[in-house]
C-alpha cells in the first residue's frame, strides 16, 4: 500500500513536469522564433524534452524518497528490532508494504496485550478486594470477642466460654479461607501432583452423600442417584480431589436448593474411554449473567444469601481447577427457579467397550 502510493507521487509529479516542460517549451518557440505552438516540430521537441525531463523527475524523486525511507526506516528498526521478532524482514532491503503489514501486527498484538493488562489489573483489584472483605469479617468477630474478653469478660464464667468458642469458630473461617487460597493456588501452579487410582464412583459418591446427609436433612434436601447403580463403575482419577469436586458442588446444591428439594446424580457414557458426571438440583437456579464467572475466586451470585450459609466462596473456583488438573470438561446449565445442573467428564478405568455395556445394563 504504501510502495504504490510513493510511486503513484512520483507518477502525478513526472506527469506534471510533463505538461510544464510541453508547455514552457510551446511557449519558448512562440516567442523567440514565432512558430506556431501546435507545430509539428515544436510539439515534437517539446514532447520530447517533457518526456525526458519527466522521466528524470520520476526516478530522482523515487531515489530520494527511497533515500529519506531507508534512513528513517533504519532507524526504526534499531528501536524496534530488539524489541519485537515481529520486526524482521525477509530481504536486506526494506519494503513500505512488508513494515506496513509487520506494524500492524505489532499494534494488533500490543492492543491485545494492553486488553488482556487492563483485564487482569480489573481482577487484580477486584481479587484483593474480595481477599480483604472476607478476611475482614472473622479478623473483626475474633477481635471484638477477644476484646471483650480482655475488658474483663474473661472473668465472668457465664461469658468467657462461650465468646471463646465464637472466637474460636471466627479462627477456623480464617483456616478456611487460608487452606481453600493454598489449595488453588498449588492448583493454579501445578505444584500439586495428582494421584491417581482406579476407584468406583458410584461408592465413592454414597460415601459424599454420607458426609453429608445432615447438612442436607437441615435443609429438607434429598441426596440421590437418577437409578440404582448395581455394578461398580471404575474410574481413574485423583480420588482425594474428586472427593473435594463432589463435596463442592453437593455443598452449593444443598446452599442454594429449595426446601424439600432434592440433588440428584446420574453418571453418562460418552465413549469407551470416557464418562460424564451430572449433579443436578432443582434449587434457585443461576441468571446467565452470572454464568461466565462463576468459577471466579469469591465470586458470588447472592452475596447476603451465600454468606449466611457460610463458605469461602472459592468452592467452584477449586473444582474448576481439580476438574482441568485432569485435563477433563466442567460445564454448568443453570435457569432461574428451574435449578442448576454441573457436568464434568472422567477416564474410566478400563478403557474398553466394556464399561458402556456395564452403565447402560445398570
Amino acid at each position: 500500500m504504501l510502495t504504490k502510493r510513493r510511486k503513484s507521487l512520483a507518477i502525478v509529479y513526472a506527469i506534471a513536469c510533463l505538461f510544464i516542460v510541453v508547455l514552457t517549451v510551446s511557449l519558448i518557440g512562440y516567442i523567440l522564433f514565432e512558430q506556431n505552438p501546435f507545430s509539428a516540430n515544436i510539439l515534437v521537441m517539446s514532447i520530447g524534452l517533457g518526456v525526458f525531463f519527466s522521466l528524470a523527475l520520476y526516478f530522482w524523486l523515487n531515489r530520494q524518497i527511497n533515500q529519506l525511507l531507508d534512513a528513517y526506516l533504519k532507524n526504526l528498526y534499531a528501536d524496534f528490532a530488539a524489541e519485537n521478532e515481529a520486526l524482521h524482514f525477509t530481504s536486506p532491503l526494506f519494503d513500505l508494504d512488508e513494515l506496513e503489514e509487520k506494524v500492524k501486527e505489532i499494534v494488533s498484538k500490543r492492543i491485545s496485550e494492553i486488553n488482556t493488562l487492563k483485564s487482569q489489573d480489573a481482577f487484580r483489584k477486584e481479587f484483593l478486594g474480595n481477599v480483604a472483605h472476607e478476611l475482614k469479617t472473622p479478623l473483626f468477630t475474633v477481635q471484638g470477642y477477644i476484646s471483650t474478653l480482655l475488658d474483663g469478660a474473661l472473668s465472668d464464667e457465664k461469658v468467657n466460654k462461650k465468646y471463646l468458642n465464637r472466637a474460636n469458630k471466627g479462627v477456623d473461617r480464617l483456616l478456611y479461607i487460608v487452606k481453600d487460597l493454598d489449595l488453588l493456588t498449588q492448583l493454579e501452579t501445578e505444584t500439586t501432583a495428582l494421584v491417581k487410582s482406579d476407584f468406583d464412583i458410584v461408592e465413592h459418591v454414597r460415601n459424599v452423600f454420607e458426609l453429608l446427609e445432615i447438612r442436607a436433612a437441615k435443609s429438607n434436601i434429598s441426596l440421590e442417584f437418577d437409578k440404582d447403580y448395581l455394578f461398580p463403575i471404575e474410574v481413574h482419577a485423583d480420588e482425594e480431589r474428586i472427593q473435594q469436586v463432589f463435596t463442592n458442588l453437593i455443598v452449593n446444591s444443598i446452599k442454594y436448593g429449595k426446601k424439600k428439594g432434592t440433588t440428584e446424580i446420574r453418571f453418562e457414557d460418552i465413549d469407551e474411554d470416557t464418562i460424564k458426571v451430572h449433579i443436578a438440583d432443582n434449587g434457585l437456579g443461576i441468571s446467565e449473567e452470572h454464568l461466565p464467572r462463576l468459577f471466579e475466586r469469591f465470586y458470588r451470585v447472592d452475596k447476603s444469601g451465600s454468606r449466611k450459609e457460610g463458605g469461602t466462596g472459592l468452592g467452584l473456583s477449586i473444582v474448576k481447577h481439580i476438574v482441568e488438573a485432569h485435563q477433563q470438561e466442567l460445564l454448568v446449565e443453570s435457569r432461574v427457579d428451574i435449578g442448576s445442573q454441573f457436568s464434568f467428564t472422567l477416564d474410566k478405568a478400563n478403557k474398553n467397550a466394556d464399561g458402556i455395556a456395564e452403565i447402560d445394563g445398570q
